[in-house]
């Protein structure tokens, strides 16, 4: 069933024209959420890796459409992802960065400037995979339902998701990513400055 499944998934020109302009414009976006935000370098380095050949090829091959991440299909196909053991490992700005199961705090804080990172990677993925069905409160919905429960995260990072995401449904954007506001709610859970 495995090769019957794989034989579907190949690299193709069009897919890796359509990946690359879908790599191009979720970088746009959280470059532009990241600038808001006070961390400009955060969104100019932002994912550089997913043009690295283990992630940009293994991507090309699992291609949804630009409406879901192709790495769910390679886990599903695989077993696992390469594209997601190389991302995970080379991005401060995803959770799993910052998990170890074998340390006694096994999810730390995370720094601010990933913290924000975060919070402009996951804004822009939801805006380019819902497209224009994209609204202030899709995030919060698919972080409660989706990903609260199940990232590896410090407690005090997901109640400062919870407040972004939940600021952003009934603010929107403009008023939700500034650095002042960004900052006032890290500390407020985070207790760094």
């Amino acid at each position: 069933m495995v090769r019957i499944l794989e034989k579907k998934y190949k690299i193709t020109l069009k897919n890796t024209i359509k990946h690359f302009n879908t790599i191009n414009k979720h970088r746009w976006l959280v470059l532009k959420l990241c600038f808001r935000a006070g961390v400009p370098w955060r969104g100019i380095v932002h994912d550089l890796s997913k043009y690295s050949p283990t992630e940009f090829w293994g991507s090309v091959k699992y291609y949804q459409g630009g409406r879901r991440s192709p790495i769910p299909i390679q886990k599903e196909i695989e077993g696992f992802s390469k594209v997601w053991l190389h991302h995970r490992a080379k991005n401060k700005h995803h959770s799993a960065y910052w998990y170890d199961e074998r340390a006694p705090i096994k999810a730390p804080i995370i720094p601010y400037k990933y913290a924000i990172e975060m919070v402009c990677d996951k804004i822009s993925a939801s805006i380019v995979y819902t497209g224009k069905d994209w609204t202030n409160e899709t995030e919060l919905k698919y972080w409660r339902e989706k990903e609260r429960e199940i990232e590896p995260i410090n407690e005090n990072i997901k109640k400062f998701f919870d407040d972004v995401f939940m600021q952003l449904s009934k603010e929107g954007i403009n008023k939700t990513i500034t650095k002042k506001n960004l900052k006032e709610i890290y500390n407020r859970h985070c207790n760094i400055d």
